[in-house]
């Protein structure tokens, strides 16, 4: 599905990523794993087109280089933010219907019922403004909406940030769920290794804004050199 080959992102003219190479096969949860500062967020970026880029990433098999983000979003890729980067003087209801913004079918309130059946914190709180929510719900909230353009790709930047062990557990648990259940294919980035790996298929390690390891979930959890030096566990 994600094809990513010598990409190079900057910020202005800070490069951050030197050239990471990585893919995403359909239906795998692959997790990108590294210390701050080693250019996760960055990736995650420049997939969506959100800042400078070269190298090659595919989606699918088709360039994506220079699209708009906007494009890349109604190609099938929804992006939930590091921050959650919900509406907050909108409803809860509203931030579901804004996202399914790309959509043009008639099933958009069945799938509003659906993720207030998946998390139902949020059905309690359909008409409150999604400011008012608490830092979990408001991460409920950024996954349904992103879920709501019934996306072929959805990129997670670290879920776990702020959130209790309780509500961290139950949301990687949705998100095995949605990949088993649904074959949603999902790339996260995370600081916490060792949830993340529990729910991967494959992982790759960013130092520096270059890749340093890949392999499967299993071979990186249970090496106790890659542990030490690179999960911090």
């Amino acid at each position: 599905m994600l094809h990513v080959d010598g990409l190079h992102a900057s910020y202005g003219p800070i490069e951050v990523l030197h050239g990471v190479d990585f893919h995403v096969d359909v239906g795998e949860v692959v997790v990108i794993l590294g210390a701050n500062g080693a250019g996760k967020t960055t990736t995650l970026r420049a997939i969506c087109q959100m800042i400078d880029t070269k190298g090659s990433i595919q989606l699918g098999g088709e360039t994506i280089n220079g699209r708009s983000t906007t494009e890349i979003a109604r190609r099938g890729v929804a992006h939930v933010p590091q921050g959650r980067g919900t509406l907050t003087d909108l409803s809860v209801e509203d931030n579901l219907l804004a996202g399914a913004y790309t959509r043009k079918d008639g099933e958009v309130r069945a799938d509003i019922d659906r993720w207030f059946t998946t998390f139902p914190r949020l059905q309690e709180r359909r008409d409150q403004h999604a400011g008012s929510l608490s830092g979990g719900e408001q991460q409920m909230l950024a996954v349904a909406r992103a879920l709501m353009s019934r996306p072929k790709l959805l990129l997670l930047d670290e879920p776990s940030l702020g959130l209790a062990p309780l509500i961290v557990k139950s949301l990687f648990a949705q998100f095995a769920q949605m990949n088993q259940t649904d074959g949603l294919t999902i790339l996260v980035v995370e600081q916490n290794a060792n949830i993340a790996l529990d729910i991967a298929h494959r992982a790759y390690v960013l130092e520096a804004g270059q890749t340093v390891l890949t392999g499967t979930a299993d071979e990186l959890r249970h090496d106790d050199a890659v542990r030490k030096a690179y999960l911090g566990y």
